[in-house]
C-alpha cells in the first residue's frame, strides 16, 4: 500500500525519484504513463475502463509506480502490475504473477526507472512466496534483462478460404455429438465448465475467475471493428459440453457473391470429434468464404485435418514469456521427461536469490534442487531457464549460439530430454 518504505534511486539529471505501491487514485496516470509508452491513441480511454472493471474486483495493491517529486508535486514516471494468477505449469496449476500495465513516461526512458520497478516487483512476488512471472512482451528485447525468457509459440492469423475451408473426409466425427449456436451469455455456464477443464492441463493456461469472464465475453461497439456481435457455439455430448468457439461475422458482396468473413475470437475442444464439430460449423456458415482464427496453439489439430495444410499457413509468434522468481522452487515442483542429474550455475541480477550453483537430482517421479559449491556442468542466466521450463524451448539452440557455457559435453542435451514435454504450451489471451 503507499506508505511503506519507498525504494530511492537518483537518475542521471540528479533528480530524485521514488519508487512505492500505488493505489485506486494512482490507476489513472500509471495507464496514462502505459499509453504513452505503448503509442495508444484513442483506444486508451477503452483499455483504461476494461482494466479498471477488472481492478476494482481484484485490488490495486500489486500496482507499482515510480514517482518524480522533485518539484514538490508527485509525477508518476513509471509504472507495472500484476494479477494473483493460477496457471497451469507443467506441474499443474501453480500461482503465477501475471505481469501488465508496465511503462516508463519517455522523457525518462534509460535513466534505470524500469530497472528500479522490475527489481522491486519481483521482490514483492518473491516475499508473497510466488516461483514464476509471466508476460506479453510488446518489445522482447527489453525482457530478458530482467530474467524472462520466451517460453511459448502460438499461431496466430491463420484464414482459410474456400473451397479448401473442406475437412478431410476420414476426421472424426461423431454423430451423437449436438451442436448448439447462441448469445455467449445464455451459455456461459457451459463455457466455463469447458474452460476449466481445458485450462486444468494445458500448460499455459489460467484458471478464468468471473472478472475475467466478463471481460472475454465484453461485446460493446467498440471491441467489434464493424463486425457482429459475438456468438458462442457450443458442442455438446451426452455428459455435457465438450467444446466452444467464440466468433463474430462480417457480411462482403462482391460481383461474384457473397464473400463473408467469419472472425474467431477463442476455440476450446476436449476431444478429436469435438474439433471437427466446431471447424465444420464455422467452415459451413451460409455466405461465408474466409475464416479468420486469432490465437491457436502450435500443435491445434486444424491443419492435420485439412487435406493441403498449405492452404492455411500458420504464422508462429512469441506469446507468453516465463520467469522464474524461485529457482530451486520452481525446478523441483516439475515432471521430467527422464532422470537428469547435473550442477547448474545461475545468473540473475535482479533475483539475487537466485544467483549461484545448483545441484539438480530429477527423475519422473520428481526432483531434488539444492545450493552447492561443486563445479558446474552448465553455466546460464535465468532467462533461459525460463524459456526452456515450458517444455518447448531448446537450449541446444542457445548452446549453439554460443549464450551459454557447457563444462561437462552433453549436459544441455540431458537437459534438454528431461525437460521437454510432448504437448504445446498455449495462453492465447493478451493480458
Amino acid at each position: 500500500m503507499a506508505g511503506e518504505p519507498e525504494e530511492k534511486t537518483v537518475n542521471t539529471t540528479r533528480r530524485e525519484w521514488t519508487v512505492r505501491h500505488g493505489d485506486r487514485d494512482d490507476y489513472a496516470e500509471a495507464m496514462r504513463v502505459v499509453g504513452q509508452a505503448l503509442l495508444f491513441g484513442e483506444e486508451l480511454e477503452a483499455l483504461l475502463e476494461r482494466s479498471r472493471l477488472l481492478h476494482d474486483v481484484m485490488g490495486y495493491e500489486r500496482l507499482l509506480v515510480a514517482v518524480d517529486d522533485s518539484e514538490g508535486t508527485e509525477e508518476i514516471i513509471g509504472s507495472a502490475n500484476h494479477f494473483p494468477f493460477e496457471m497451469t505449469m507443467p506441474g499443474g496449476p501453480v500461482p503465477v504473477a501475471g505481469v501488465t500495465g508496465v511503462g516508463v513516461w519517455p522523457t525518462y526512458r534509460r535513466r534505470g526507472v524500469l530497472s528500479a520497478i522490475m527489481r522491486r516487483q519481483l521482490a514483492d512476488i518473491h516475499e508473497q512466496g510466488v516461483r514464476y512471472a509471466a508476460l506479453w512482451a510488446s518489445e522482447g528485447s527489453i525482457y530478458e534483462r530482467f530474467g524472462y525468457g520466451v517460453a511459448c509459440h502460438e499461431m496466430d492469423e491463420i484464414s482459410i478460404s474456400s473451397p479448401h475451408d473442406v475437412l478431410r473426409a476420414d476426421a472424426p466425427r461423431d454423430p451423437d455429438l449436438k451442436v448448439v449456436l447462441r448469445e455467449p451469455a445464455a451459455v456461459r455456464a457451459d463455457l466455463e465448465r469447458v474452460h476449466d477443464a481445458f485450462a486444468s492441463t494445458r500448460v499455459g493456461q489460467f484458471r478464468r475467475t468471473e472478472p475475467w469472464w466478463d471481460r472475454t465475453l465484453r461485446d460493446t461497439p467498440d471491441r467489434r471493428e464493424g463486425r457482429s456481435p459475438m456468438m458462442a457455439v457450443v458442442v455438446y455430448g451426452a455428459e455435457g459440453p465438450l467444446g466452444y468457439a467464440l466468433y463474430r461475422t462480417k457480411a462482403r458482396w462482391a460481383d461474384d457473391g457473397a464473400q463473408g468473413e467469419v472472425y474467431v475470437q477463442e476455440i476450446v475442444a476436449t476431444a478429436p470429434a469435438v474439433w471437427t464439430a466446431l471447424f465444420e460449423h464455422l467452415f459451413n456458415r451460409d455466405l461465408v468464404s474466409r475464416v479468420e482464427f486469432s490465437f491457436l496453439p502450435a500443435d491445434c489439430p486444424l491443419h492435420h485435418l485439412l487435406p493441403d495444410r498449405g492452404r492455411a499457413p500458420a504464422k508462429l509468434f512469441p506469446s507468453l514469456w516465463v520467469r522464474l522468481v524461485d529457482v530451486p522452487g520452481a525446478l523441483s515442483e516439475r515432471p521430467y521427461a527422464a532422470a537428469f542429474e547435473g550442477v547448474l550455475e545461475v545468473a540473475d541480477r535482479y533475483a539475487p536469490w537466485n544467483a549461484g550453483r545448483w545441484r539438480i537430482k530429477a527423475d519422473t517421479d520428481g526432483a531434488r534442487v539444492e545450493a552447492t559449491d561443486a563445479a558446474p556442468d552448465l553455466s546460464l542466466d535465468v532467462h533461459h531457464l525460463g524459456s526452456a521450463h515450458l517444455g518447448r524451448t531448446s537450449l541446444t539452440g542457445y548452446l549453439r549460439a554460443g549464450l551459454i557455457t557447457e563444462h561437462t559435453p552433453g549436459t544441455t542435451a540431458r537437459l534438454d530430454t528431461a525437460l521437454h514435454r510432448h504437448d504445446a504450451p498455449f495462453c492465447g489471451v493478451i493480458f
